[in-house]
């Protein structure tokens, strides 16, 4: 029997105190990266909020930064994918600079937007779909990392692994600022570019010297040859010499660099393995890499939205699609050449931000969309 999206959306509407409060409770538990217990005390309430609502919960334990939550519902033999994370860039004590506040329609707070509401929301679809004894035949998974806002250097494998096992992943990150879905992104990399010059008195014997930070100002001009309408370069970090009247021995630098495509990451990996220097007596090395492959827009991932666009549609909302220069676990997933439709978590502003905050309204609507797409979903045999 086809799914009631307007009784979804009706009891979506009833749960609103459910899902603002669930947000609250793990806004509460604040969860910066870096800090394994306070991650995992997180985790704890997660896992028994998951429980409650009839997941099998299993933490996955990590030494080196806060556990991962695998969730299962169901025992189907294919699986779809709900992911997300819940650890946030702010450190413990922010909560007393952003109180958890509900005020004009939104709720404040760090974390609320990126990406606990998002979490909330991706259980109140879950609970929507058992309202109505709808849950999909295929087994749904909901993986839940600690470590995405520093490159999710150790779930990674994690999320790949469940990646490959999904028809498709659903990816409950923040919405764009229209509340539209995130059919691309761009990828992410890091560069440590450092010079070596020889030191000599800047006034008796200049030429006795190569300054190393002469070079590093030419090898960044140089990367400004890279920067076109799918590839940002940024030098965000620069260091060298020791005194103003001292020839400067050494120079670094760290530049952040954005890719829309494959092929953009292996121009700039090419540029930056080819780097030589243009002053004599300098050397230069490069160490680093991309930490995430672009989420490119591919045919899969556009039948993802369109399945989502219709859902919403229903609802009596526009769903619109766009791109962002931001990063996260869908990037991965999209990689593996796995359907991934990204940002159909909460709508609202400020992600590493002050002024941090989700629009309470869209809360409901957006358990409503997540939870039809997944309904649909579950009738399409290839995407």
């Amino acid at each position: 029997m086809p799914l009631d999206l307007k009784r979804v959306l009706e009891f979506c509407v009833s749960e609103r105190p459910w899902v603002v409060e669930t947000t609250r409770a793990l806004a509460r538990l604040e969860s910066p990266t870096s800090d394994k217990s306070a991650v995992d005390r997180c985790g704890a309430e997660l896992a028994a909020r998951l429980t409650e609502i009839g997941a099998v919960v299993e933490s996955i334990s990590n030494d080196s930064a806060g556990n991962h939550l695998r969730a299962t519902m169901g025992d189907g033999p294919a699986q779809l994918l709900m992911l997300g994370h819940f650890d946030t860039v702010w450190p413990i004590g922010q909560i007393e600079r952003m109180s958890i506040v509900e005020e004009h329609g939104r709720l404040s707070g760090p974390g609320v937007y990126d990406m606990k509401a998002g979490i909330a929301i991706a259980m109140l679809a879950i609970r929507a779909l058992q309202s109505q004894e709808a849950l999909p035949r295929r087994r749904i998974v909901v993986l839940l990392t600690s470590d995405e806002e520093r490159g999710s250097r150790t779930s990674q494998p994690l999320i790949e692994q469940e990646a490959r096992r999904s028809d498709a992943v659903l990816v409950l990150e923040p919405s764009l600022a229209n509340g539209a879905l995130k059919t691309s992104r761009k990828g992410a990399g890091e560069f440590r570019l450092e010079v070596r010059g020889v030191a000599a008195h800047a006034g008796i014997e200049p030429e006795k010297g190569a300054s190393a930070i002469h070079e590093l100002a030419r090898q960044v001009v140089a990367l400004e040859a890279l920067r076109d309408s799918g590839i940002s370069v940024n030098v965000g970090l620069v260091e060298g010499g020791s005194r103003p009247n001292v020839v400067a021995e050494q120079a670094t630098c760290v530049i952040d660099v954005r890719v829309s495509t494959a092929a953009e990451r292996a121009r700039v990996e090419e540029a930056f393995g080819g780097l030589t220097p243009a002053l004599r007596g300098t050397s230069v090395q490069v160490s680093g890499s991309f930490s995430r492959p672009p989420l490119e827009r591919t045919e899969p991932g556009v039948r993802l939205y369109q399945v989502a666009r219709e859902v919403a549609s229903e609802l009596g909302h526009e769903l619109g699609e766009g791109s962002t220069g931001g990063g996260s676990d869908g990037n991965f997933t999209a990689a593996l050449g796995v359907p991934t439709l990204d940002g159909l978590g909460a709508v609202g502003a400020g992600a590493h931000a002050l002024h941090e905050c989700v629009e309470v309204a869209e809360l409901p609507w957006r358990a409503a969309l997540v939870a039809g797409l997944v309904y649909r979903l579950d009738s399409v045999q290839t995407l």
